[in-house]
């Protein structure tokens, strides 16, 4: 089992700029692979960008690329692992609940991003 917990979500205005952050404990080993995914109530959970330990693998959305950037995942000492997602030039069309994933590894190598494991989200608003 993975535990995974968000922060940095909050409210600003276009052009502006958000950090994401993740925090994965329990089976490290399921934290080899770690992204983001975002939902909105009149969408579906949408895949944002993901990584594979040790950077080798990132996958970003077409909407995204060039604006976010997913961090390398980081060993934080014993169980723990965390990763982040740098958001700038922020448009309306992200605001979302943003989610924190564990990743099917071979989905980020493969670039069609499948979550095994699920935080509870953090909000994004970008008003105009």
């Amino acid at each position: 089992q993975i535990q995974l917990a968000e922060s940095g979500g909050g409210s600003v205005q276009t052009g502006g700029s958000l950090r994401l952050s993740c925090t994965a404990s329990g089976d490290v080993y399921g934290s080899n692979c770690i992204g983001w995914f975002r939902s909105t109530p009149e969408k579906s959970r949408e895949a944002v960008a993901g990584i594979t330990l040790g950077g080798t693998y990132t996958v970003y959305a077409p909407s995204v690329r060039g604006r976010f950037t997913i961090s390398k995942i980081s060993q934080d000492g014993g169980a723990k692992r965390s990763a982040y997602l740098q958001m700038d030039s922020l448009k309306p069309e992200d605001t979302a609940l943003y989610y924190c994933v564990a990743l099917y590894c071979p989905s980020v190598v493969n670039g069609h991003l499948q979550a095994d494991y699920w935080g509870q989200g953090t909000q994004v608003t970008v008003s105009s």
